[in-house]
């Protein structure tokens, strides 16, 4: 069973899935008497077919039972026969979920790859990380990995239309080293909502999570 990580903090539960079964191998684990071959002809991508599988699997690992995953029109997921906040995210190779009964969650992995530097104008606000020309290769990609993927984690975690990570989160700065914590607060609803935020750093991915404040 490739079960990367898993652990709880509080109410919260947590884990991270290898992906290194074909399709047939993940519905094997599935029940059939959920739609899943009706919603796999939506993706035209054999990645994505293959991530949708293995976050059903992850979550019925953690949950010790099969529940179906919904969407709301914005894109984020619940579950509708149980109530639990959830967050998905996938990147090369990797899926994740987090999960929580009360709180809003919010998790994103990222691929360690250099592309990020080419987006970081997407991301990164005037204040972040003025000195990343003086750092060390190594640590200027894992820095503006782990920023990126703390505002995507704050983003799902809002859940608002109209949210620009670059505009509406701000990082505050933080050492780095594998395995961590960072501050981020949000400016786009007026309450300045605070977020702590953890993170980890692997050769292949970085991972952050957080749990909201607010209830």
């Amino acid at each position: 069973m490739p079960l990367y990580k898993r652990w709880t903090e509080g109410k919260a539960e947590w884990g991270i899935w290898k992906v290194t079964e074909t399709d047939d191998e993940l519905l094997s684990c599935l029940s059939e008497s959920f739609p899943y071959a009706e919603e796999l002809e939506q993706f035209k991508s054999p990645v994505r077919r293959t991530e949708y599988l293995s976050v059903r699997v992850l979550l019925k690992v953690l949950l010790g039972k099969e529940y179906r995953i919904c969407y709301y029109p914005s894109g984020k997921p619940y579950l509708s026969d149980i109530g639990l906040h959830i967050t998905i995210s996938h990147t090369c190779g990797y899926v994740s979920v987090g999960i929580h009964p009360e709180k809003e969650v919010g998790m994103d992995i990222e691929q360690r790859t250099h592309r990020v530097e080419r987006v970081k104008d997407y991301f990164l606000c005037e204040e972040e990380m003025l000195d990343s020309e003086m750092l060390p290769p190594d640590e200027k990609l894992n820095r503006l990995l782990l920023h990126w993927s703390a505002k995507e984690t704050m983003f799902k975690i809002l859940d608002r239309e109209g949210v620009s990570l670059r505009h509406h989160f701000r990082i505050f700065p933080f050492s780095l080293h594998e395995k961590g914590f960072m501050q981020g607060v949000e400016y786009f609803t007026g309450k300045s909502q605070h977020f702590s935020i953890r993170y980890f750093v692997t050769p292949h991915f970085v991972c952050t999570w957080c749990t909201s404040s607010l209830f």
